[in-house]
């Protein structure tokens, strides 16, 4: 829900081990809605916050491919040597150090009813209080009949990889409230994201869908309504409303990645070995990568997507002053200065990635255009301004390479 001329809101953010960071969210305009500003100095490298999504939800095809994860964090399932085995394909991979993979197997808990697997006892008791009783399909785990089940191959069958988005990220908040005691409190949480006029709505769920996706939404919206009814939210079940919010999460789901394989190689650069174990562990895991690459291509993480207060009101620049990452190998956002941010400066993240944000004016605009329906006015697009309006031939031959929805999504940075 977009603030008004007035509305300022204030945030103290605690961050373990850090200092507190007073950030507070503002009016920008009418084409931009919130902003999120600085009320201190903050440092370059600093975390500005770290936030815990209202709800998140992995990926469907990323679970369907045994990319293993928590069913509530998100956090990495297998150890770092079996995740190398899987994504290269090869059995007998070993990994040098093994004592630095983190995964704690012996924490892991499932459901007793349904097995989802969760990576401790706190997240499979914070998933029962807020959703999972609602969504536990039980014994009817792999009934392809099951409503629930119903509802994910239809979305499978609809948005295939790279994904973007999940209609589980949905059903969670459905449930979400259906389990709620203070019901008002999360609608009122779910409808500070920015909403969408109805011509924007149709673009993002045309992205999301592709070319016949007036017929596929609602054949979700039928099954959705079948599985997960609420009189509480009935708006959210009717045709406008369940674009709405289709639209909302479109706009503001923001993508986690998590990878014990990542945590295992950051742990061997922070490793002080001689100079010749330095260098054979470096070439050992450029070959690794190199091995991954051509057995599983790019899909390296469990990935899936967030609802985040206070990061959805992070605006976009092609020049942003912080970062998000995940490197906690779980769905806690980190927001870190990537320089000196002064009092009163809005704290601007980029949607899109390193290569994007290297390609010319004309394409950023395209890809931001297409997937947050905006056209950014940052510095360097301003400084660009007298650029042609044309795509190099080295980026159209890129983009005739990549899916249709292969650049929506914010980055997921450091994982």
């Amino acid at each position: 829900m977009a603030a008004s001329m007035c509305d300022v809101f204030s945030f103290c953010v605690g961050v373990a081990g850090h200092a507190r960071v007073s950030v507070e969210v503002r009016f920008v305009s009418s084409a931009k809605g919130k902003g999120l500003f600085a009320t201190q100095l903050i440092r370059k490298g600093e975390t500005i916050f770290v936030e815990r999504p209202l709800v998140a939800a992995q990926f469907l095809w990323n679970a369907l491919y045994h990319y293993r994860a928590c069913d509530h964090c998100l956090r990495a399932l297998e150890k770092a040597e079996e995740n190398a085995q899987r994504l290269t394909g090869k059995p007998g991979q070993v990994l040098p150090h093994p004592e630095l993979c983190n995964v704690r197997k012996d924490l892991h808990q499932n459901c007793p009813h349904c097995q989802v697997m969760y990576c401790s006892a706190e997240c499979r008791l914070a998933a029962t209080e807020q959703y999972h009783q609602v969504l536990c399909p039980g014994p009817s785990q792999d009934d392809p009949l099951h409503p629930l089940n119903k509802l994910q191959e239809a979305w499978r069958s609809v948005h295939y990889p790279p994904e973007t988005a999940s209609i589980m990220l949905m059903a969670r908040m459905v449930a979400t409230v259906k389990q709620a005691k203070d019901k008002d409190r999360w609608i009122r949480l779910f409808s500070q994201f920015c909403n969408k006029t109805a011509n924007e709505e149709e673009e993002i769920v045309h992205k999301l869908l592709g070319d016949k996706f007036k017929g596929q939404l609602e054949l979700l919206r039928r099954l959705f309504t079948e599985a997960l009814y609420e009189e509480e939210v009935s708006q959210w079940f009717t045709p406008d409303g369940f674009r709405s919010l289709f639209a909302l999460v479109g706009t503001n789901g923001q993508g986690i990645g998590t990878s014990s394989l990542s945590q295992w190689v950051h742990a061997c650069d922070a490793l002080e070995l001689k100079p010749q174990d330095r260098e054979q562990l470096d070439a050992f895991i450029d070959q690794l990568y190199k091995d991954i690459e051509a057995a599983t291509g790019e899909f390296l993480n469990c990935e899936g997507s967030g609802l985040f207060v206070l990061q959805s009101c992070c605006n976009h620049s092609c020049v942003p002053n912080a970062e998000t990452s995940f490197p906690e190998n779980n769905f806690l956002l980190h927001v870190t200065a990537l320089e000196d941010i002064k009092p009163g400066e809005e704290i601007c993240i980029s949607y899109l990635d390193c290569c994007q944000r290297e390609r010319s004016r004309h394409s950023r605009h395209k890809i931001l255009r297409e997937n947050y329906l905006f056209v950014c006015s940052c510095p360097k697009c301003l400084a660009e301004a007298d650029e042609p309006n044309v795509t190099s031939e080295e980026e159209e031959e890129e983009e005739e390479g990549e899916p249709e929805d292969a650049e929506l999504g914010d980055e997921m940075t450091d994982v």
